[in-house]
């Protein structure tokens, strides 16, 4: 044999003497090799760091000796000193900035613990109502008092119907006559009540304002008189409910009502006009290499077809609804009122809490049944076993319907999952395609299949609001159409901090302009494969628009935070984005803007020209997509400045410097909050998806116990939590609390 085998070569001494000297060089290396350990840290939600695993392509780099190993009389050679580069060195000085950043933020925030308002949020109640402290806004209007008296204050309570003077001369005027709606007793739907004031103690908005959006602040929301005609029943309640939830239907209820009102709306809609009149060619990319541009825009049309056939066809035709347009030519019938879909994203494996049913419920009458139809809820449910071919036959679909959701929601219910937008959308990357990165590809998805509607919330489904769900959403719409389009970019880029900047519209307004001077949006950018679908600017220059342009339009998008660019803002997923190139433009050059949080309302405008660069091979990631084709395409965004909290009593310039903390003032770009390690600066807020007052708040608004406040015993002496209108987020899985239980975010920060 040609090879030597190992036990004969160490049988010889030569063999024997070859072997030693590796073995002895081997250990020599093993001692005297480089001793610089892999400095990659991360946190992995416990009380400390862990390191981070070697790369397999470490090279020389070598775990540390024990301390206790010998060092062989100091006779070993140093190890060669590595000098630092200068991109090295910056690293370190930027990486130091960022950690005294933070233990200043953090000694800031634990300083204000100490002070008078600090936790001020919690423990609120009716007993320390005070109706004078904020002025009325509609107060008067919109509330009457109750003949039902509670068992639990003496304070009195108010019905309260936010809602228009329905089928009154001016209502008339423009609009179809107004239809009531019934119940799931078949009796029209009660309202809710209120109490009048806020109690004494609870602060001022950080962030925000009642008084801009119209909307009153000076109401308190109590659990039993917000939620007891949707289920809400006290824990020592064992009472038979009034109604038998498992035997509604809110689909055939919500159906029922828009049909009875169908003379207000376009109840058949219309197909995408944007498929094959924007662009001449499929590809933004590279150039037909045949130059077929029929049969590409042929291809494009196809493929936006066969991916509808996986969706929701059966459930239009099984809720008595018209098939879907067949060409983008019909327009809306003169006079019909715009209808909304909220599509309340849940997913496959959720268990659904009771406070969970009775949100749901005040959703869809509050939305839908009390208006009459203008807003159509939908639970818009997350297939995420992809072994379920749900697509394939409706006994599977069912299958799945009925393991994943409450029956009363089922004829609510839409399932889509991961396959159907892969299948609608083939030139994008199907990594890229899946929920996690691509959450709007499902609701562009349902916009095709559903072009009745002209807007969408995307409605996070742990998410609250405290207040009315009608009066609060269409507050936010009514202040985005109200908005001016000059610097309204500009305006979207911060946090509006009523106690630092000011009235909005005049020293907010003036103030952003001056601070930003030229570099202004006014339009939508140059970009040679973007052709725009909004409309152009009615003068050259803002500076000569008298805030009148947009004033009026409703807006393509409404966020509930900041719009901010996050080029240069360390925020971590600034540059995922794919397509929206050509040969002399790269696609991390597009300009772009964010929102965290996908908690928002967009127009079918918006998510049809989505749906078509989606189709060319453009693609955004979640929190930028629906921001940026707005921008690209010139189309009206507006961050609404909702009132938010904070558990610390900050002044409004400590709040501007660590939340606005742009070159100019805005919330992006360099020292952006929502940069990589800074995140933590968010953990005492009302809305960011790593805050922790959210939770407590609501906790303890429901009767139970959360950080030394609430619960039973609680209540005897303090009175019941109360409220203002509010949206918090997240709030998760809200059941009754054991003695002692305190609530904190799981997630780590950055």
């Amino acid at each position: 044999m040609l090879a030597v085998q190992p036990r004969r070569l160490l049988s010889r001494p030569k063999g024997l003497l070859l072997f030693a000297i590796f073995s002895a060089t081997l250990y020599w290396f093993l001692l005297h090799g480089s001793a610089t350990p892999h400095n990659t840290r991360w946190f992995d939600g416990s009380a400390g760091s862990v390191q981070a695993p070697l790369k397999d392509n470490t090279e020389a780099k070598q775990v540390p000796l024990p301390a206790n190993e010998p060092n062989n009389g100091g006779q070993n050679q140093q190890p060669e000193v590595h000098e630092k580069t200068e991109e090295e060195k910056q690293k370190e000085v930027e990486e130091q900035r960022e950690e005294n950043l933070r233990e200043q933020f953090d000694k800031e925030y634990d300083a204000l613990a100490k002070e008078p308002g600090a936790d001020a949020l919690f423990g609120q109640t009716l007993n320390t109502l005070d109706p004078n402290k904020k002025r009325s806004l509609t107060i008067e209007e919109h509330l009457k008092p109750s003949s039902h008296k509670t068992y639990f204050t003496d304070r009195q309570p108010y019905v309260y119907n936010p809602y228009p003077k329905y089928n009154e001369k001016t209502w008339l005027a423009d609009r179809a006559k107004y239809v009531p709606c019934e119940g799931p007793d078949g009796l029209p739907e009660a309202d809710v009540m209120v109490f009048k004031g806020q109690p004494k103690e609870f602060p001022e908005p950080g962030f925000g304002s009642y008084d801009v959006l119209g909307m009153d602040g000076n109401l308190c929301y109590e659990r039993e008189t917000r939620l007891g005609i949707y289920g809400y029943q006290a824990d020592n309640d064992t009472s038979n409910p009034s109604v038998d939830w498992d035997q509604v239907h809110w689909g055939e209820l919500q159906d029922k009502c828009a049909r009875k009102n169908k003379a207000r709306y376009n109840m058949q809609g219309h197909s995408n006009p944007y498929l094959t009149n924007v662009y001449s060619r499929h590809n933004s990319s590279a150039p037909d290499t045949n130059g077929d541009t029929e049969s590409d825009l042929a291809q494009s049309e196809s493929i936006h077809h066969e991916g509808l056939k996986k969706g929701s066809p059966m459930l239009r035709q099984k809720r008595g609804l018209p098939a879907q347009p067949k060409s983008g030519k019909s327009k809306a019938l003169a006079g019909s009122e715009p209808r909304t879909a909220l599509l309340l994203r849940t997913y496959t494996g959720k268990e659904y809490s009771e406070n969970d049913k009775q949100v749901i419920r005040s959703l869809i009458t509050e939305l839908s049944l009390r208006t009459g139809g203008l807003y159509q809820v939908f639970l818009f449910v997350h297939v995420k076993d992809t072994a379920y071919a749900i697509w394939d036959d409706e006994e599977t679909y069912q299958y799945v319907l009925q393991r994943s959701v409450p029956p009363e929601f089922r004829d609510i219910a839409v399932l889509w999952n991961d396959e159907a937008t892969q299948t609608m959308y083939p030139k994008i990357d199907p990594k890229k395609a899946t929920v996690h990165v691509s959450q709007w590809l499902s609701v562009q998805k349902f916009a095709q299949e559903f072009p009745e509607f002209d807007y969408i919330w995307n409605w996070e489904i742990d998410a609250r609001v405290t207040g009315h769900n009608y009066d609060f959403v269409e507050k936010l719409a009514t202040f985005a159409k109200r908005q001016p389009r000059r610097g309204l970019w500009e305006r979207n880029e911060r946090y509006y901090i009523p106690s630092f900047h000011g009235d909005y519209d005049t020293q907010f307004r003036k103030e952003v302009e001056r601070v930003s001077g030229k570099d202004t949006v006014w339009g939508p950018p140059k970009l040679p494969f973007v052709n725009p679908i909004g409309p152009k600017p009615p003068v050259a220059k803002p500076e000569d628009d008298n805030y009148k342009w947009g004033v009026g339009e409703e807006a393509d998008l409404i966020t509930v935070a900041p719009i901010f660019n996050p080029i240069n803002s360390s925020w971590i997923s600034g540059n995922e984005l794919w397509g929206f190139n050509d040969s002399t433009h790269a696609t991390t050059d597009l300009p772009r803007r964010a929102t965290i949080v996908t908690h928002s309302r967009v127009s079918k405008r918006l998510l049809d020209i989505m749906h078509v660069e989606n189709l060319r091979g453009n693609h955004i990631s979640s929190e930028m997509v629906t921001q940026t084709v707005a921008l690209l395409h010139g189309l009206k965004a507006v961050y609404v400045p909702m009132p938010v909290f904070f558990d610390r009593p900050w002044k409004g310039k400590d709040l501007a410097k660590w939340f606005n903390g742009g070159l100019k003032g805005e919330s992006g770009g360099i020292g952006s909050a929502m940069g990589w390690g800074r995140e933590a600066r968010y953990r005492g807020s009302t809305w960011y998806y790593r805050a922790n007052p959210p939770q407590r708040l609501y906790l303890n608004f429901m009767g139970w116990e959360d950080t030394n406040v609430g619960g039973k015993d609680w209540e005897e002496t303090h009175g019941r939590p109360c409220l203002p209108p509010m949206l918090l987020h997240p709030v998760k899985d809200i059941e009754p609390t054991e003695p002692g239980y305190k609530s904190e975010s799981n997630l780590p920060y950055s």
